[in-house]
């Protein structure tokens, strides 16, 4: 196989290719866009990638080694819409850019790689979701004396956040991660754990020196400007450390640029945090459905919010709920009092004009900001005393300490207001975006430029005055610069003292020295007039970035007060109330409604109670199949959550105690890419559950042991349930179609049975969705399945067996003591004998066989099958 890269092999090239080769070699895992023209050209194997990734035509431009070198290309005034694809797919692009004066070059114009766009480091607006934060991570393992430790480090280059965690359990970073959605993940070459990490989804894996805990000091003290990292209270993170170092070299190789507005690296705090796995986050549908998409989740009700930077924090704020309910107090009473009286609908008024601070002043620091960039700025700046000023009416110890963060930046206002013009172009090359009166230099290079027209006017009407040519055209275009155009037809009244500068098929092109005098000026003007307000917006970027810090500031206060005007809003527009938190085990709900299915709910939603306590600590939930049963412990955990944050609750009241994590086990689905059954899912999830949840966790278990026998089923459901209730502890819902589990209420402490009422009708069913205490009278599941439309024939026989099988009392009525105690000791005793179930079966066969048309020595066959059977 030809080695492109060796030394031979290049400078077997063109000198173009040459160029190309020499930069490819520094960016082989990458799509360079080698700048030609206007447009990016992809060659050799780039090519064939892209024109598969993006659906591009591939040609072909010169050979290598006796091949036909393979090119694809993209228009340069298009190229963000196929980076945003190319992103999106989990690829990275180094950017190369024409840096050489074609003038001055011999060969090749001078190129160079200024930027590598790769997922996790999008700054770009046009590439980015606006609602939703971007984010990079990196994981390491560490093996030390008391077992494996893994560090995780991640940051939002886009607003400057860099924190750090480590684990003891491989469970808890895949949940964190889960959480937090990385669009790009670096993890070392040694790595033992991948078998979760997504390789199409911009994983990349990373030598193992790149975590190295010393350089990784080093990296991060530079980044800060410190001598030592023990003021960010990260030293013994060592296992983090070694993640944060190898992130931060990354996206300075990637960014090759300064980094100003990352200052800081923290310890995310999950101590203070309400922890939910990723089974219940996705179980919950936080802000993704189960289908993956954003219809019909807790964030597409709650999220009304007036900026993208507050929509961004409203999605931390539900996968993070706080445990400090002295915080989430401050909230909720900052929100009532945005209520009182409508304050948050003027609030929401200006909020709406305020941009996204946050990502405009990363774009500042890393010097990618464009003219309309300031001009957003500048016009939310202004707005800010105005929004001060509206929200100063709700008296409400947070919103103060909010509003006085908010910096109002006057004299930043006036200098934009100065520089930059109302509607300034996407481009700064494209000149004309520093405002008339800014630099009396600019203006007199643009008067210059300005008065081309009037002289080329001026010079038009007496060069026909002159010649008495009528169709005389004084004109210009980039190659030949000015001319004077003369039909063929009137060549004969040329004066003299034109210079013949094209000839045309039907006209000749002229120059006068007049008018190249005039072309050298104006040439000269303009160039030198982009060029200063380069130079003039390159300065007001400087300016710009001294002021980093009291931006950033602004814009986390800002999207704050935008959270919490939204909590408002939502409480008013849904019907919402304050939540109380209170100390000790305690979810105690009155009139309680599952806040996504009422809104997509054609007729009125049935709301519920619920009272958790120590004294009352596991409910078991009986009730029909689409009675509610998993809506209705959904809106327990998603009623705890929301108040949690700081949200008021779809609930007439509510009283949520100290909760430390939600756990749920709900639905049913197979594993197929770690080869896992249906039935191996909900018992690894039941696991983490026994093995995780606490006295202060909330556990919601729906239909434990159905992907199994039923006596195997209803073992391991049983002792489930008495595992909660007499060693965890935690405040749970058990929804259980084994009624068997409704015994444990009479012999087990702190277990209540309730149901989801719903009424029989002959063989129909109407469910009333109505939670009452006791026990359910039956499943109601031939019912359900007739509504499901399975023949008649099929239901008749069903009922047919039902019947059958409770006159035999196949299954017992209670909990036998046997099954108690086999699950007490960690083993299962068959609740039905051997023997019971062969009689059945035995009963099965004769009643299904017409005894009429049997001869004698089929009888006596059946006789001897039937006594083998029982024997």
């Amino acid at each position: 196989m030809i080695d492109l890269y060796s030394d031979a092999s290049i400078a077997a090239q063109t000198p173009m290719m040459q160029q190309f080769l020499k930069l490819k070699k520094d960016h082989q895992n990458v799509l360079l866009f080698y700048r030609m023209g206007d447009f990016y050209e992809l060659f050799f194997d780039d090519a064939k990638r892209a024109s598969e990734l993006l659906d591009i035509s591939l040609t072909k431009r010169g050979t290598a080694h006796g091949q036909p070198i393979p090119m694809a290309g993209v228009p340069y005034h298009a190229v963000d819409n196929y980076l945003s694809r190319l992103v999106q797919m989990g690829q990275s692009v180094a950017i190369c850019e024409q840096v050489g004066d074609p003038a001055t070059s011999k060969g090749p114009v001078d190129r160079k790689v200024v930027r590598i766009v790769t997922p996790g480091t999008v700054t770009d607006e046009n590439l980015l979701p606006d609602r939703q934060d971007n984010l990079i991570a990196s994981v390491f393992e560490k093996n030390g004396k008391t077992g494996v430790l893994f560090g995780l480090a991640y940051l939002d280059i886009n607003s400057g956040r860099f924190l750090l965690n480590e684990f003891e359990q491989l469970a808890d970073l895949q949940a964190t991660l889960t959480r937090i959605s990385p669009a790009e993940l670096l993890y070392p070459e040694s790595f033992s754990h991948t078998s979760f990490i997504d390789r199409d989804k911009g994983a990349r894996r990373r030598p193992d020196w790149e975590f190295d805990l010393q350089s990784a000091h080093r990296v991060l003290n530079q980044q800060f400007n410190t001598k030592e990292l023990t003021g960010f209270g990260v030293v013994n993170y060592s296992a983090g450390l070694s993640a944060a170092g190898c992130l931060m070299q990354y996206v300075k190789d990637t960014q090759r640029t300064a980094l100003p507005h990352i200052r800081n690296i923290t310890i995310e705090s999950l101590h203070t945090t309400i922890l939910i796995d990723s089974a219940t986050r996705k179980n919950l549908e936080l802000t993704h459905n189960l289908s993956g998409g954003n219809d019909n989740t807790l964030a597409s009700v709650l999220d009304k919010t007036s900026t993208p930077m507050g929509s961004r924090l409203l999605k931390r704020w539900i996968h993070m709920p706080s445990r400090e309910q002295l915080e989430v107090s401050a909230r909720l009473d900052a929100v009532d009092a945005l209520m009182q009286g409508g304050i948050f609908e003027d609030g929401q008024n200006y909020l709406k004009q305020i941009g996204d601070i946050e990502r405009i002043v990363a774009r500042l620091a890393l010097r990618s900001a464009r003219p309309r960039d300031l001009a957003r700025l500048r016009n939310s700046l202004a707005v800010i005393p105005l929004l001060k000023a509206s929200l100063n009416l709700a008296k409400a110890s947070r919103l103060s300490a909010l509003i006085n963060q908010v910096e109002d930046l006057p004299t930043i206002v006036e200098l934009l207001n100065s520089a930059i013009i109302e509607n300034p172009p996407v481009l700064i090359r494209d000149g004309g975006v520093i405002r008339e009166g800014f630099s009396p230099e600019l203006d007199e290079l643009r008067e210059l430029s300005a008065g081309a027209t009037r002289f080329v006017e001026e010079l038009e009407a007496r060069e026909r005055e002159q010649t008495g040519i009528a169709t005389l055209k004084v004109g210009y275009n980039r190659v030949h610069g000015f001319y004077i155009d003369v039909s063929k037809a009137n060549s004969a009244q040329v004066p003299e003292h034109y210079i013949r500068r094209q000839t045309l098929k039907n006209n000749e092109r002229y120059i006068v020295p007049e008018l190249k005098e005039h072309e050298e000026k104006v040439l000269t003007s303009q160039s030198r007039s982009l060029a200063l307000e380069k130079k003039l917006y390159d300065e007001l970027l400087t300016s710009l970035i001294e002021v980093i810090q009291p931006l950033q500031r602004t814009a986390e206060a800002i999207a704050q007060l935008d959270v919490l005007c939204n909590f408002a809003e939502r409480a008013e527009s849904l019907n919402y109330n304050k939540p109380t938190l209170v100390r000790g085990r305690v979810i105690n709900i009155t009139e309680g409604r599952h806040p996504v299915v009422e809104q997509v709910m054609s007729e009125p939603f049935i709301s519920n109670p619920v009272d958790l306590r120590d004294e009352r600590r596991l409910a078991i939930i009986t009730g029909p199949n689409m009675g509610g049963k998993s809506t209705y412990m959904r809106q327990i955990a998603l009623i705890t959550l929301m108040a949690n944050i700081g949200s008021f609750v779809p609930a007439s009241q509510a009283e949520i105690g100290e909760i430390d994590k939600i756990f749920t086990r709900i639905g049913a689905s197979d594993d197929l890419a770690s080869g896992r059954s249906t039935f191996m899912v909900e018992m690894t999830e039941t696991a983490n559950i026994m093995h995780n949840a606490t006295p202060n966790s909330l556990v919601l278990m729906d239909e434990i042991g159905r992907g199994t026998s039923t006596y195997d089923g209803l073992s391991l459901a049983w002792a489930s349930a008495e595992y909660l209730a007499t060693k965890l502890r935690s405040l749970t819902l058990f929804a259980t179609h084994y009624f068997e589990l409704t015994e444990f209420a009479h012999t087990l402490e702190g277990v209540i049975n309730v149901h989801l009422n719903a009424q029989e009708h002959q063989d129909d069913i109407i469910f009333m969705h109505a939670v009452q205490d006791g026990a359910a009278s039956k499943s109601f599941g031939i019912q359900v399945a007739k509504l499901a439309g399975l023949p008649q024939e099929v239901l008749s026989f069903a009922k047919q067996k039902l019947v059958q099988l409770e006159s035999h009392g196949e299954l017992p009525n209670g909990p036998s003591d046997s099954l108690r105690s086999a699950t007490v000791n960690n083993s299962v005793t068959p609740v039905m004998s051997l023997l019971e179930m062969s009689k059945l079966q035995a009963a099965d066969i004769i009643a299904s066989t017409d005894l009429d048309e049997l001869s004698p020595r089929q009888a006596w066959d059946l006789l001897n099958q039937l006594k083998n059977m029982i024997r």
